[in-house]
């Protein structure tokens, strides 16, 4: 009966979506990243100087809207080249390949800099599943789920002694009103982030909390300590 009532009010849904990620891929591509960074860096020492920039940065847009093409969401991104693959038997595939693509984000001041990013592609699901009318999965309720997706991730993460310090996560919302280059903007502040929390570690101090990023206590979700999701609440964003 609660399983009927879960499935029912799709409380489920980016609670399922979040451990699918983590556990068929950023479990298996995190703890290779930074030495997909240092392989790239031997070759190419001055790009990726900073090492708090040696992570995967995901891209969670609580609008779900996903481009496959980061050049044409933001014309301050350019595609690089891709860092070191990796090859795994999965499911039944033979030589599965993992990669990441390497980008230049061009800073206001025409200053370029230099990481791994990617969208979180369940959310191409949540996306899909409001556009889909067997769903029944209306703008609000994808909303919340994006919310609740961001959060269950963020606590997953939190706890996975393989993934610590190779990931960031980059949640945002999108202006009502187009900007250009509001994408490379939000890349940039937490490259920048990154680049003063080196700089604190070198000097032997603590970094302190970001004031303006989005993180997770800007999205006032509740999460459930138990298997099974609660109610969201919406009152607080």
């Amino acid at each position: 009966e609660m399983s009927e009532m879960s499935e029912r009010s799709k409380q489920n849904v980016a609670h399922g979506l979040a451990w699918s990620y983590y556990v068929g891929y950023l479990k298996i591509v995190l703890p290779r990243v930074k030495t997909s960074m240092e392989e790239f860096c031997r070759a190419s020492p001055n790009l990726l100087a900073c090492r708090k920039t040696w992570k995967l940065h995901i891209l969670v847009p609580l609008s779900c809207d996903v481009c496959d093409d980061l050049e044409k969401a933001d014309s301050n991104i350019q595609y690089v080249t891709d860092l070191t693959e990796t090859t795994l038997a999965r499911a039944g595939t033979r030589k599965r390949v993992y990669k990441h693509s390497l980008y230049a984000i061009r800073d206001e001041e025409n200053q370029l800099w230099h990481c791994a990013v990617e969208y979180a592609t369940p959310l191409q699901s949540l996306y899909a599943m409001s556009q889909d009318e067997c769903a029944a999965f209306s703008r609000e309720e994808r909303l919340e789920q994006a919310k609740l997706f961001y959060r269950t991730l963020e606590e997953i993460l939190k706890g996975s002694k393989e993934c610590a310090d190779a990931y960031r996560l980059i949640a945002y919302e999108e202006p009502e009103e187009t900007e250009t280059h509001f994408l490379s903007r939000e890349i940039v502040w937490h490259l920048q982030q990154e680049h003063r929390e080196e700089i604190a570690v070198l000097e032997d101090n603590h970094p302190h909390t970001p004031s303006t990023a989005l993180d997770s206590a800007d999205l006032n979700l509740q999460i459930s300590v138990s298997d099974l999701p609660q109610p969201l609440r919406t009152d607080g964003f």
